[in-house]
C-alpha cells in the first residue's frame, strides 16, 4: 500500500526543523487570549515507507499520522520500525468504520483517535480497548463537520463528548477536530472553518465548566497549519511539506494521476467509502495532513496533553465568559502575516 522508495533521511531532516521552526513562528502571532499551550505536530506519513518514519524519529519526531487503517497496522508491527522508534505515537486520523475499529484499537503504541464521529464508534472503541486491557487510557477527538465534510453537526457535538466523558472509561476525550477548506487564502481573513471550531470549543468548555487549555483543537495541514496555529489549533497535521508529494500506484489502464498533496478525498474512499479521487489534493480528506505546499510553521512536538476524563475538571471562574469573548473578538480582528 505505501511506497518502498525512501525519502533522503537529510532532507527529511531538514524539512523537519524548517516546519517546527516556523510552528514556533506562528505561536508567537497568536492573540495573548488564547490558551499558553504549545501546538504538537503529527507528522503524516500515509504512502511513505517506514525509513522516512526513522529518519524523521531519529531527529526528534515522536507523533505520527495515518489515514488507512491497513496501513497503519503495517508500519506499526513494522519489525525495524519497532525496534528503531520504540517510542513512536500514533494518530489515526482517517475515517474509522465501526468494524475496523478493533484493528486499530490493539495497535501496539496507538496513541490517539482524532476522528470519533458517532455514540457507537466511541462505544466500540472502548469495549475493545477493555476488552484488551491496554494500559492507560485512549485518546480520542471528536470530529467537528465545520463545511459539509466529514464529522458531526455543532448541535451534536456536546452530546457525543458527554458520552466518551460518561460512559466510556477507557477512553480520553482530548478535543476537537475539523478539517479546513481547502485553497482557502487568509488574505480573505481567518479560515470560517477554523473560526467555527474555534466558538465551538468556547461553547463545549461553558458546558462542560472545563477551561480552554483543557480542550484540543486538532485543525491546519501543510498549506494552512501556520494559520491555524495563529487562531488556536494545538495539534497540526503535516506531511507533503515533510516528507514530499506523494506519488500514488497508478491502476492498469488509467491516466496518470500525478503526484498528490496531502488530505486527499481518497482519505475517506480507502476506509470509507467517500467519493474522491485519489489525485484530488489531500486537505479535501477526512483527515490527512497538509499538502505538498511548504508553507512552514515551526515549533516543537512537545505539548502539554490532555487532564485525565476521570477526574473532575476545573470550572469555569466567573470572568472566564469574558475572556472566551475576548479570545473570539481577538482572533476575529487578527492581522495574519503569513
Amino acid at each position: 500500500m505505501f511506497r518502498k522508495m525512501a525519502t533522503n533521511p537529510d532532507e527529511v531532516g531538514k524539512s523537519l526543523k524548517v516546519v517546527l521552526e516556523n510552528i514556533q513562528k506562528a505561536v508567537a502571532l497568536r492573540p495573548k487570549s488564547l490558551p499558553d499551550v504549545h501546538p504538537r505536530l503529527v507528522a503524516v506519513t500515509k504512502t511513505k515507507p517506514v525509513s522516512d518514519i526513522i529518519a524523521a524519529y531519529s531527529h526528534g519526531q515522536r507523533h505520527f499520522g495515518e489515514n488507512y487503517v491497513q496501513e497503519l497496522c503495517e508500519k506499526s508491527n513494522d519489525t525495524q520500525l519497532q525496534e528503531s522508534c520504540a517510542e513512536i505515537k500514533w494518530h489515526f486520523i482517517g475515517h474509522l468504520q465501526r468494524n475496523k475499529a478493533n484493528k486499530i484499537a490493539v495497535l501496539p503504541n496507538l496513541y490517539m483517535v482524532e476522528t470519533v464521529d458517532s455514540q457507537k464508534l466511541a462505544q466500540t472503541l472502548n469495549n475493545v480497548w477493555e476488552k484488551h486491557r491496554r494500559t492507560g487510557k485512549l485518546k480520542v477527538m471528536v470530529q467537528v463537520n465545520t463545511k459539509d465534510k466529514s464529522g458531526l453537526q455543532a448541535g451534536d457535538v456536546e452530546g457525543l463528548t458527554r458520552f466518551v466523558i460518561d460512559r466510556c472509561p477507557c477512553l480520553e476525550f482530548a478535543g476537537l477536530m475539523t478539517i479546513g477548506s481547502y485553497g482557502y487564502d487568509p488574505a480573505d481573513g481567518p479560515n470560517p472553518d477554523f473560526l467555527a471550531l474555534v466558538r465551538q470549543r468556547e461553547e463545549l468548555c461553558q458546558a462542560l465548566g472545563r477551561s480552554l487549555d483543557q480542550v484540543e483543537l486538532s485543525m491546519g495541514m501543510s498549506t494552512d497549519y501556520m494559520h491555524s496555529i495563529e487562531l488556536g489549533s494545538t495539534n497540526v497535521r503535516v506531511g507533503s511539506t515533510i516528507f514530499g508529494a506523494r506519488n500514488y500506484p497508478q491502476k492498469p489502464g488509467s491516466q496518470s494521476k500525478g503526484s498528490s498533496t496531502e488530505g486527499n478525498q481518497s482519505d475517506s474512499t480507502s476506509d470509507a467509502g467517500a467519493s474522491s479521487a485519489v489525485a484530488t489534493s489531500e486537505n479535501n480528506s477526512q483527515s490527512d495532513s497538509g499538502a505538498k505546499n511548504s508553507q512552514s510553521s515551526a515549533g516543537s512536538n512537545n505539548q502539554s496533553e490532555s487532564s485525565n476524563v476521570s477526574s473532575n475538571c476545573d470550572s469555569l471562574t466567573g470572568n472566564s465568559e469574558v475572556s472566551q469573548e475576548r479570545t473570539v473578538n481577538d482572533i476575529q480582528n487578527l492581522s495574519l502575516r503569513n
